[in-house]
């Protein structure tokens, strides 16, 4: 997709996107009708809200709260089943096939076998990408440690979802733990074709006039610009440790912020919150400012930013070797 003479479109997974911008899973991802809305209004891609082998309550409110420059939340992964969401996935990509916005299912489970289970019936629907959720922050007490916090946990659960579709898969990491790139790894291993990070990062805002945690499940997962550069650091980490994809999420509100995700080694770039502000057209205005800040400083096409923020500190930039950074888009 060409806007102020560059291209913004990415190959994710062997997935073309308009452009690198992707409703992050959690938001407005709950019915066909939103994540349309989200899409016409400048996405390159949608993710559906998590969903689970059955139907699922989630917590009860208080739920989320917005905490400063973000917001605290534990809605407990709430969804009506994965054989709902097939549904909804197959009437989201009806209609936005006209569109060429892509659409992701994201599934979780409380066993390795479930996670099996969910992605084999969730690709019925025929999603472009599934992402695999190993990494919500505010489920431990119902379903233990998340599958995220340790290398071979991560790994079993890719492996079994890999060999229970044919749908690329994007493995959703967390940085609540001490080597997010050893996980990173671990997971392209077993055979992820890309990877998400992050998810929230926990925390707990506590009312003083109650004495007590202001969520009904005491901690919650923070999201937001208050978390970006937790998430800038945990994608240069992973950029690092592995070659698959990488889509960066955390506090992007801006096209600036975009572009840092992407200097830092993010192929693609999730959005959440932002849309809480600035509404359903919030990621066509990102596009548009990274159109406009690329075509001001000569790169021509998204890939051509991929990981610059990982040269040798020595490298000074000219105006020729900006415009000609690299040879091909992908």
């Amino acid at each position: 997709m060409l806007q102020n003479g560059v291209d913004l479109s990415v190959d994710l997974c062997g997935i073309r996107l308009r452009n690198p911008l992707i409703l992050a899973s959690g938001i407005l991802g709950t019915s066909a009708a939103l994540m349309e809305r989200v899409g016409r209004g400048g996405a390159g891609a949608v993710t559906s809200k998590s969903c689970s082998p059955l139907p699922r309550a989630g917590h009860p409110n208080p739920t989320v709260i917005k905490w400063g420059p973000g917001f605290l939340n534990a809605v407990g992964l709430a969804n009506p089943g994965v054989e709902a969401q097939v549904e909804i996935l197959r009437e989201t990509r009806r209609r936005l096939v006209d569109v060429g916005v892509a659409v992701i299912g994201s599934i979780f489970a409380e066993t390795v076998e479930g996670f099996a289970r969910v992605a084999e019936t969730l690709s019925a629907a025929e999603p472009d990408l599934i992402e695999v959720n190993i990494s919500c922050p505010n489920v431990a007490h119902e379903l233990g440690a998340p599958f995220s916090s340790a290398p071979e946990s991560a790994a079993a659960v890719t492996r079994a979802v890999k060999a229970a579709t044919d749908i690329p898969i994007i493995v959703k990491l967390s940085p609540n733990v001490t080597d997010i790139a050893a996980i990173a790894r671990a997971v392209e291993e077993a055979g992820a074709d890309a990877i998400a990070a992050i998810n929230t990062v926990s925390g707990m805002v506590i009312d003083i006039e109650a004495a007590r945690p202001v969520l009904s499940n005491l901690e919650g997962g923070l999201s937001g610009p208050a978390i970006k550069p937790i998430a800038v650091r945990c994608v240069y980490q992973c950029y690092q440790a592995v070659s698959i994809p990488i889509v960066g999420i955390g506090g992007v509100s801006s096209g600036a912020d975009a572009i840092e995700m992407i200097m830092a080694g993010a192929r693609a770039v999730g959005v959440g919150s932002a849309v809480f502000w600035g509404g359903v057209e919030a990621l066509g205005r990102i596009a548009q400012e990274m159109a406009d800040f690329m075509s001001a400083h000569g790169y021509r096409c998204v890939s051509d930013m991929v990981g610059l923020a990982h040269r040798p500190s020595s490298w000074q930039p000219s105006s020729i070797e900006v415009g000609v950074a690299t040879g091909r888009c992908i």
